[in-house]
């Protein structure tokens, strides 16, 4: 291979996993992307048991939340594989659903909306208290794992929150990635057992840089 053709490869690897800001009509390739990262995390599994209506689901629970709450709310980004949401402080009362959103995500969930609201209503609980960014949700697509994507949106979330000198936090439902947030800094603060016999969720603070 050629310098010029290895340098070429190099630039276009680095441009698709450049995070670049989402807007609404991302909105489609947005929720693909996630429906793939989270099709075997638990918590959506738990939300979705049915595989044979899980993708359209989570297509659709993925849709809404963007285009409803995270992409008018707060701060998105994404990759050519990967997206992120995160949260604010100045914008954390406006990103909380509004009735036709619970609305919508309750026809998605179906029998499940119930446990879904008794679910968030726990991890709001035991939300912190101190101004913070709150990273919401971040996933990768599977077939472009160990690219670079997701660690490119979370550095560049994580610069936004250094910058204003506040902590993040988030809740982990994959014991796997927790040493892939302990490896930028985050701590466990603590485990939730979801209600009606649902998998735990990782509460985890990373302070702001000093």
């Amino acid at each position: 291979m050629s310098r010029m053709s290895m340098t070429n490869t190099t630039n276009a690897a680095s441009a698709a996993n450049s995070p670049r800001p989402a807007t609404l009509d991302d909105a489609t390739a947005i929720s693909r992307t996630l429906t793939l990262a989270f099709d075997d995390d638990p918590m959506m599994r738990w939300f979705f048991p049915d595989e044979a209506t899980r993708e359209a689901g989570l297509g659709r629970y993925f849709a809404t939340i963007f285009t409803r709450q995270y992409g008018r709310h707060g701060v998105c980004e994404r990759t050519e594989s990967a997206a992120s949401f995160w949260v604010p402080p100045g914008a954390q009362d406006k990103a909380v659903p509004d009735a036709e959103t619970v609305q919508e995500l309750s026809e998605i969930l179906g029998d499940r909306a119930p446990l879904f609201r008794e679910a968030v209503e726990l991890a709001a609980e035991h939300g912190p208290k101190e101004p913070h960014w709150y990273l919401a949700v971040v996933g990768a697509d599977p077939a472009a794992q160990g690219q670079g994507h997701g660690s490119a949106l979370l550095r560049s979330g994580l610069a936004k929150a250094d910058a204003d000198g506040l902590p993040v936090y988030l809740e982990s439902s994959k014991p796997a990635n927790i040493p892939v947030y302990e490896h930028f800094g985050f701590t466990v603060l603590g485990e939730v057992e979801l209600p009606g016999g649902g998998p735990a969720l990782w509460a985890m603070r990373r302070p702001a840089a000093a």
